[in-house]
């Protein structure tokens, strides 16, 4: 009798931490199996190879247009090696100095106009390719920013940055930059805004997480 009791209890114990990880919201192993799973390598990186095949094939037919090819991919490659070092600084000064809390109550959910405000005057101080601001949307998101001022952000880099309006008004003339300007403060929260209710809480923590399993690869 006191070899089942004991069977039974070590039975039990042996559950425990499985039935606590499944109220905790992880399935036992399942979940960290899951979250352990790699894609392929052809699927993630199959459009490079294809699209590197098909620069070699183009290179060995056209010969000239090959090698434009490869200057534009090697000015790319310097501008991108230029950029981004900087970026990663910022992007762990912005980790390590503005806390959860601070960044939620200036551009998170209820922060209203100031909020969006700020989204806007962060994007256009800014300065680099539009590939530079999706590293800094994705920790504003995981720090609490609502994901309309994120977009916002990221409108405003491609649109609203302060070197930019002034090559455009050099070169479009000043009517047609204040004019685009214009539009471009209306329609950029008009489409976070619409982007923002089409996807729900449910889209942006499925970007959190996408971002987490990216970062832990």
């Amino acid at each position: 009798m006191s070899k089942q009791m004991k069977d039974f209890s070590d039975k039990t114990a042996g559950k425990a931490p499985e039935q606590q990880a499944r109220q905790n919201g992880a399935p036992g192993n399942m979940s960290g199996q899951q979250g352990n799973q790699k894609k392929p390598f052809l699927k993630r990186y199959g459009a490079f190879f294809l699209l590197l095949a098909a620069g070699a094939a183009a290179g060995l037919v056209l010969p000239d247009l090959g090698k434009a090819a490869l200057d534009n991919t090697l000015g790319s490659f310097k501008e991108m090696l230029s950029v981004l070092p900087p970026i990663f600084v910022l992007l762990g000064l912005l980790d390590v100095w503005v806390d959860r809390a601070t960044m939620m109550k200036y551009t998170g959910k209820g922060s209203g106009f100031k909020g969006v405000l700020i989204a806007f005057l962060l994007g256009s101080a800014a300065a680099g390719p539009l590939y530079a601001a999706f590293p800094f949307a994705a920790v504003m998101l995981k720090k609490g920013s609502s994901l309309m001022n994120v977009l916002i952000f990221i409108g405003a880099w491609s649109t609203t940055k302060i070197p930019l309006l002034a090559f455009e008004a050099s070169s479009m003339g000043p009517r047609f930059t204040l004019v685009r300007l214009a539009l471009s403060l209306v329609g950029v929260p008009l489409i976070a805004f619409l982007t923002e209710k089409a996807l729900g809480q449910s889209g942006v923590e499925e970007i959190i997480t996408l971002y987490d399993t990216e970062q832990t690869k």
